[in-house]
């Protein structure tokens, strides 16, 4: 299933794979125990519902008998390149909030996806967009979108810098959005840093399908958590750890997400942080069973339409095989258990295509040895 925008006068078309061409990423069925020891896989059908509708699964009809829920897997439409007039820019703690005005991609948006913006001006020598994803979009209110970002380089200070009524190149809803379950669901937001900011947007979906919903955000100080104050008032319960103790429990998610777990009684986790958090984040939910929906954000997110080639990660499928995929179009959300994610940065030597690649031989299949 193809399709296709007008952007700045090119075709722009890109596939959107349907259930056929996603067969290899849907969720295998597991023994794995529960947090109450009950094995996963003889839960209740429900949670069986939720697992499988967030674990990548694209085709509604195979998860409640034909019911059919809608597809919050692939996003909507596809994107669009913008002129957007920024309406406000804001200090939060650490970091700059930005609205643009942007009707055609707030309509367009679904939680989990990503916008790419020009930075620099017209006589810049920064000639690669910047990524950073959605924190808030009002397609009722002007059609804005709010992104949420850390002014540390010189493209997202040269953004920090703009002023009410500049204008931005902005191309989006960008990447694949967050799965969500069609029944209700007691889901965990994990966020560190910057990454929480597109949680907030997802609780509100999620809030929808009358989803309860647990927040456990983390970072480096006070300053650097963002939606501290929105999670312990939307969510029924928010826990906040920073490495230095200056909010919350001192430590990082991970230390405290066992206790988190157990007491909100978590069906799914959904995770917005760095590598090196997402890595045993998902190591530990699978060990209860759970299922993770992970936004990575590393390696880093260029042309955010996959033609660069810059942010490919290894991910295996039910079939065996690791595929390098693009963040920005396979993802940025993944299955927490499909992401190979110690060898993140490298290619595989077994993954497809690899140098010296060769494809396993079949069930039964003789060898040329034998």
């Amino acid at each position: 299933m193809a399709e296709t925008a007008i952007i700045s006068g090119t075709i722009f078309s890109r596939d959107l794979p349907g259930p056929a061409s996603r067969s290899w990423l849907r969720p295998a069925e597991t023994e794995l125990e529960g947090i109450d020891g009950t094995p996963r896989s003889r839960q209740s059908r429900r949670f069986a519902l939720v697992s499988a509708s967030v674990c990548g699964a694209t085709d509604d009809r195979e998860l409640d008998g034909g019911r059919m829920a809608g597809n919050d897997r692939d996003g909507g439409a596809a994107p669009v390149q913008v002129r957007g007039t920024v309406l406000t820019v804001r200090r939060v703690d650490a970091y700059v909030a930005m609205t643009v005005v942007a009707p055609a991609i707030a309509t367009r948006f679904r939680p989990g996806q990503f916008i790419a913006i020009a930075v620099g001006g017209p006589q810049s020598g920064m000639l690669a967009r910047r990524t950073f994803s959605v924190h808030d979009v009002r397609p009722d209110h002007g059609g804005t979108v709010e992104f949420v970002f850390l002014p540390r380089e010189p493209g997202a200070q040269w953004l920090a810098d703009c002023r009410s009524r500049d204008v931005l190149d902005v191309v989006g809803p960008l990447g694949r959005p967050f799965p969500v379950p069609r029944d209700a669901a007691s889901c965990l937001l994990l966020g560190v840093g910057p990454g929480a900011a597109p949680l907030f947007a997802l609780a509100s979906r999620l809030a929808e399908r009358g989803s309860q919903t647990d927040y456990l955000l983390g970072a480096e100080s006070a300053d650097r958590v963002f939606g501290a104050l929105t999670a312990r008032r939307t969510g029924r319960s928010a826990t906040i750890a920073t490495a230095d103790g200056s909010l919350g429990s001192r430590g990082s998610v991970v230390d405290v997400l066992p206790t988190v777990l157990q007491q909100a009684r978590t069906d799914v986790i959904y995770a917005s942080a760095p590598t090196a958090v997402l890595r045993p984040v998902c190591a530990m939910a699978g060990r209860y069973g759970i299922p993770v929906q992970a936004l990575v954000s590393e390696p880093a997110m260029t042309c955010g339409t996959g033609l660069c080639m810059g942010c490919v990660l290894p991910a295996v499928g039910n079939d065996g095989v690791t595929r390098m995929v693009r963040a920005c179009t396979e993802g940025p959300v993944f299955r927490g258990d499909l992401v190979r994610w110690d060898d993140v940065g490298t290619i595989p030597f077994d993954a497809l295509g690899a140098p010296g690649w060769k494809p396993k031989p079949a069930s039964g299949e003789r060898t040329h040895a034998s």
